[in-house]
């Protein structure tokens, strides 16, 4: 993202010109936008990159904005949420607000205020987050999550968004043990037999990366998960 964005914003809206005129009203106001135009490809997205604030319609084909609300909250907890609909019902407001929304807009939609609103929502959740730490020593290494990145004196090496989630999360925990299943529900949302392999995989390559100092170590605790120890 720009330094000089405001935050990364997943537009999920299956109406071509109501999501193009959106996406284009955000830009204006120095947002990044990712449009995705199906709740499918809304959560493709969402597991791909990082979002400050989701915007999702509710009546969208092959997967709903209230169940797309759900896989999003399931994989990110704290993720702000503002849902976009005609459906102006008390019950259907309800419904989203219990899914953990923060705000229910009932099209057609005042772009000043969705702005409003917006600013509204990020600036509170940035100062209701904990500040957790973006840079790590490993041994001899330096990791710069918010760049994926990881130095070994002038060499630089870049890393997936995943691997770099993990990465944070085996530093956060370093010298314990990070819980596989919850690891797996945090990043994946899931945790079974093919996420549980692909983490294995993500592991793995973590460990070759870095390799360049013999005194870090990646073990496997069998049946509890991971502990990294430099």
């Amino acid at each position: 993202m720009e330094l000089n964005k405001k935050g990364h914003i997943l537009l999920v809206e299956d109406d071509s010109s109501l999501g193009y005129i959106l996406k284009e009203y955000l830009l204006m106001h120095d947002f990044e936008v990712t449009w995705a135009k199906d709740g499918e490809l809304g959560l493709e997205a969402f597991e791909k990159d990082r979002f400050d604030l989701c915007i999702l319609d509710v009546m969208m084909p092959k997967m709903d904005g209230f169940t797309l609300a759900e896989q999003l909250k399931s994989t990110n907890a704290s993720i702000p949420l503002i849902f976009l609909t005609a459906k102006a019902l008390k019950i259907d407001k309800l419904k989203g607000f219990k899914l953990g929304a923060d705000d229910y807009i009932v099209k057609p939609v005042d772009e000043e205020e969705l702005i409003a609103r917006i600013n509204a929502i990020i600036k509170r959740s940035t100062t209701q987050a904990q500040p957790d730490p973006e840079r790590f020593i490993i041994g001899k290494y330096e990791f710069d999550y918010t760049n994926q990145a990881l130095y070994l004196g002038t060499q630089k090496q870049t890393i997936t968004t995943k691997e770099a989630d993990i990465l944070r999360q085996l530093c956060l925990h370093k010298g314990q043990i990070l819980d596989r299943e919850q690891t797996l529900k945090n990043l994946w949302g899931h945790s079974d037999y093919f996420n549980r392999r692909s983490m294995d995989v993500f592991i793995s390559k973590l460990r070759k990366y870095l390799s360049g100092d013999d005194q870090i170590k990646i073990t496997n605790v069998h049946g509890k998960g991971f502990v990294l120890e430099d």
